[in-house]
């Protein structure tokens, strides 16, 4: 019985904690999607099946072992003789030596009579020129045949080595590519995780804002009962706070959206994930942990041996081929009948050297040896890529950080002024549309940090995934 791996049973239990209603936090979450994610799994049984490709191009140098077994029938003169010959069977009379034997008995008693004649010459002429019926026209015959052959290839110009190369390298390929799979839905988790927390946030602030719109209404109500303030002043305070209802609305329905999304990551339902404290996500990738673990250029490297390998099979046509081969075999008349007696063994050596086809072996080597020089200069132009990349990320990054400090001190300004303005408004000092102004360009600066926030996380996870290979 196969016991499931302790990164299963983990992922498990972890599921029942949530089913339970416990908040997923961002760790759990990413063990989850380790264990269940589909495409993960996916990507795991390709890299797994890479091993059977390698392991089926070494397989061939072990050579072959076939079984094989013959039953046949047949009254054909060539047939039935060579089955004869073959299980060891045939006698004198399979030659037809009594059709022969009779007429050369009566000659040669002729010839002890009298001295040889002419005539009695002619006779014995005639004799040989009878046709043995017993080899023209036999009866039919069975052959069984059992034969086991093995064949070894000795040498075969480099092409058998070159092949399981090329294997072995298409393997750690396959194995970059699933691990680009993992950090590619590590990402996706990560940065789900950290929208959640940037929604919730602003919903934060944002219902703040509601609960003094909702304030302020009440009051700009008993205003204009008391005839303090005009009925346009209720109108304005209750279409903006419509507005805020709706943005509010949104980022709840945002938020549910992304429970979606982070329950197919996982492949289970999610109703509550732990959100991180800081929507503010970091890296400690630089640019010498990038050069060295980027995935694409980990595979491009693997692509340029696949590439050398492919140059030492092309190369294997202008080099002599040797193999071995060896047969055991034992036929009769009937199956599986007296074996040893019947045996029969044969071993050989065969060299092949093709000396010319028209040039076609010179114009593949060439072929393959300008592809590799072509994926040499392709994987330093992934380099370069891979560090234009980083520098534009990094860049970017900076100028976000900026951008967000600058951001914080406007949205905090901007909501100490929308306070002033609320004390100023119930003290008639200004109007109601000045009120709004206030509020939206508060509103506006909220999601503009929001706006900003966002893309500085995905800057942040975009440079983690060139840290592990996947690129933008």
């Amino acid at each position: 019985m196969a016991f499931p791996s302790h990164r299963l049973v983990f992922a498990l239990f972890l599921s029942v904690l949530n089913l339970q209603g416990a908040a997923l936090s961002l760790d759990e979450a990413i063990a989850l999607l380790k264990a269940q994610n589909l495409e993960i799994k996916a990507a795991a049984l390709d890299a797994k099946n890479a091993h059977n490709d390698l392991r089926i191009a070494q397989g061939y140098n072990f050579g072959s072992l076939d079984f094989t077994q013959t039953a046949l029938r047949s009254n054909d003169a060539g047939n039935v003789f060579g089955f004869k010959l073959s299980s060891r069977q045939a006698t004198f009379g399979d030659f037809g030596f009594s059709e022969f034997l009779a007429p050369m008995g009566q000659a040669l008693l002729g010839a002890n009579a009298q001295a040889l004649t002419p005539a009695s010459i002619q006779g014995m002429n005639s004799i040989l020129a009878i046709q043995p019926k017993d080899l023209n026209y036999p009866g039919y015959q069975n052959y069984f045949q059992s034969k086991l052959t093995y064949m070894l290839p000795i040498y075969t110009g480099g092409k058998l080595s070159g092949y399981s190369k090329i294997a072995r390298e298409m393997e750690k390929i396959k194995q970059l590519d699933a691990t680009k799979v993992t950090a590619e839905k590590i990402y996706e988790t990560r940065k789900s995780y950290y929208d959640m927390a940037l929604l919730q946030h602003s919903l934060e602030q944002m219902t703040v804002i509601q609960k003094n719109m909702e304030k302020l209404h009440a009051k700009t109500k008993e205003m204009v009962a008391e005839g303090y303030a005009k009925k346009v002043d209720l109108l304005e305070i209750e279409a903006k706070k419509a507005n805020v209802d709706r943005m509010v609305l949104e980022m709840g329905s945002n938020k549910k959206l992304l429970l979606h999304y982070i329950s197919f990551l996982l492949n289970q339902k999610t109703d509550e994930i732990a959100i991180p404290k800081d929507d503010n996500a970091i890296t400690t990738a630089d640019e010498a942990s990038v050069m060295s673990n980027n995935t694409d250029l980990k595979k491009a490297s693997h692509g340029l041996a696949v590439r050398s390998s492919m140059v030492d099979v092309a190369m294997a046509p202008f080099l002599p081929t040797l193999g071995v081969f060896g047969e055991a075999s034992s036929a009769n008349d009937t199956l599986m009948r007296n074996m040893h007696a019947h045996a029969a063994y044969t071993v050989g050596a065969k060299l092949s050297w093709n000396l010319f086809n028209g040039a076609v072996d010179a114009h593949n080597f060439e072929k393959a040896r300008i592809d590799r020089l072509k994926t040499a200069t392709e994987v330093e132009m992934a380099k370069k890529g891979i560090a234009l990349q980083y520098d534009k990320l990094h860049t970017e990054i900076e100028n976000l950080d900026e951008q967000i400090v600058s951001l914080e001190k406007e949205r905090a300004l901007a909501t100490e002024i929308t306070k002033n303005y609320e004390g100023r408004y119930h003290e008639h000092l200004v109007s109601m549309s000045d009120l709004i102004i206030k509020q939206s360009n508060e509103i506006e600066k909220i999601m503009t940090l929001q706006s900003v926030k966002n893309q500085r996380n995905e800057r942040i996870f975009a440079l983690e995934k060139l840290n592990y290979g996947v690129n933008q």
